[in-house]
């Protein structure tokens, strides 16, 4: 089977678009009223997933009424895939490209894992897009680099320094087993379909798709002694103004859930934690039910849908 960036564009109750941002074009699927006066939800998947991985929230929130933006990070799925730019501050970018692009000025931003990483990052580095964060799977970077080792399983610190090796990660994620094993190894126990990881080892054979994914997650190790890396970081050691919901599976093993938690010096006074029973890493999938039900009851909050 020939696979190319149009394997992506599942059909669903959402719209495939393309948009232009931070030099660019990135794909969304979107969801809801194309009202520029309703609150823009943006959905940042994590690894190694794309924009499905939301697919279950996009429903849900347009459902209710809210616009709904899942979107391909720079080098996956249908977006663009530069050599370059796979550092978190290049990715806040291209998301508040992205808002400004669907037309608002502000927008609620929630990501998953990496995307997680991203959504953390946008109150300190893109304040004037974002509205309120939302993290999943995610501890606050600033914490996860304080608690070292320990932010992570041993299995998956045993992936993550694998990952750094030139060339071999990218053929493993396309010539073999590694997409799915990754999905059952960091989710709990039976909750991946068949179907659901064809989806995803599909997915990671896109050209450049899979080394895309591999920088993300090398700069965020590489850059730890550099100076960017250490610019980045301080960026994010003040308290969040904007308010954060961080929801995070009891069951995780890739980020365990006992040091999951932010500190309130970092997390801000608007910071609110959901712990979801039963469920691994990939919580938005696992328990997708629970997961729409906790980002409603928040953003009824954080922005409230007008009568």
């Amino acid at each position: 089977m020939s696979v190319d960036s149009t394997t992506v564009l599942i059909e669903g109750p959402w719209r495939h678009q393309f948009v232009p941002a931070n030099g660019a074009r990135f794909h969304v699927a979107v969801a809801g009223p194309d009202d520029r006066d309703v609150p823009l939800v943006v959905l940042l998947h994590g690894f190694p997933e794309f924009w499905w991985a939301w697919r279950h929230q996009i429903v849900t929130l347009a459902d209710a009424g809210y616009r709904v933006a899942a979107m391909d990070l720079r080098g996956t799925g249908a977006s663009d895939k530069p050599p370059i730019g796979y550092d978190v501050p290049t990715l806040c970018r291209d998301v508040a490209g992205l808002v400004r692009s669907l037309g608002v000025d502000r927008a609620v931003v929630v990501g998953h894992g990496v995307g997680g990483s991203v959504a953390w990052a946008m109150p300190s580095l893109e304040p004037m897009v974002t509205a309120a964060v939302g993290s999943i799977a995610m501890p606050h970077p600033v914490h996860a680099r304080a608690l070292g080792r320990a932010a992570l399983t041993p299995t998956a610190l045993r992936h993550l320094m694998y990952f750094q090796l030139p060339t071999l990660p990218e053929r493993s994620m396309t010539r073999t087993d590694l997409v799915p094993r990754l999905l059952r190894e960091w989710g709990a126990d039976g909750w991946l379909t068949a179907d659901d990881a064809e989806t995803y080892r599909v997915a990671a054979q896109v050209p450049f798709a899979a080394h895309s994914a591999m920088e993300r997650l090398r700069w965020l190790v590489r850059s730890t002694p550099r100076t960017d890396g250490r610019r980045y970081l301080a960026r994010l050691r003040t308290p969040v103004p904007v308010p954060v919901l961080q929801v995070h599976g009891a069951e995780d093993r890739c980020r365990p859930a006992a040091t999951a938690s932010a500190p309130a010096s970092l997390a801000g006074s608007g910071y609110r934690f959901e712990l979801v029973p039963g469920a691994g890493h990939f919580v938005p999938e696992e328990a997708a039910d629970a997961v729409g039900a906790i980002l409603l009851d928040w953003l009824a909050d954080v922005a409230p849908l007008t009568a």
